[in-house]
């Protein structure tokens, strides 16, 4: 399970999805939420690049901090693209509510995290915790 502590960084901040295909593909995302199961989801808008890259190489990686404390961690695991579900419903209506059809919801990227990694500049960093 994720820990309290690294939840509250994801939950609290920004995150940063990265992904590879013909070459590395980073993006912020804001519709997203670690889920009570401790996966980590994404709700899909605008994301044509690293959709495709998903689609070809499942393995990604999504990085949070806070930029006050400047802890920070980083999520490596497999992606799936959702299309139906009570988390894609979610997504789905949020997008409808903030942009009113104007950007509509792809699907949502579910992430199982496989390693979970300290990104913080002190004496922790790189040490992986326990999932």
């Amino acid at each position: 399970m994720i820990p309290e502590n690294v939840r509250k960084v994801f939950t609290d901040n920004l995150w940063f999805l990265a992904t590879c295909g013909d070459g590395p593909n980073v993006v912020p995302v804001g519709f997203k939420c670690v889920t009570d199961d401790g996966k980590f989801a994404v709700g899909a808008l605008l994301l044509e690049t690293t959709l495709e890259n998903i689609k070809a190489n499942s393995r990604v990686a999504i990085a949070a901090a806070n930029p006050l404390t400047a802890e920070a961690y980083q999520v490596k695991g497999t992606a799936e693209l959702v299309t139906e579900g009570p988390v894609y419903e979610h997504y789905a209506n949020l997008a409808e509510e903030t942009y009113r059809g104007a950007h509509p919801v792809r699907c949502v990227v579910i992430v199982t995290p496989e390693k979970l990694i300290v990104a913080s500049p002190n004496d922790d960093n790189k040490r992986e915790l326990p999932l």
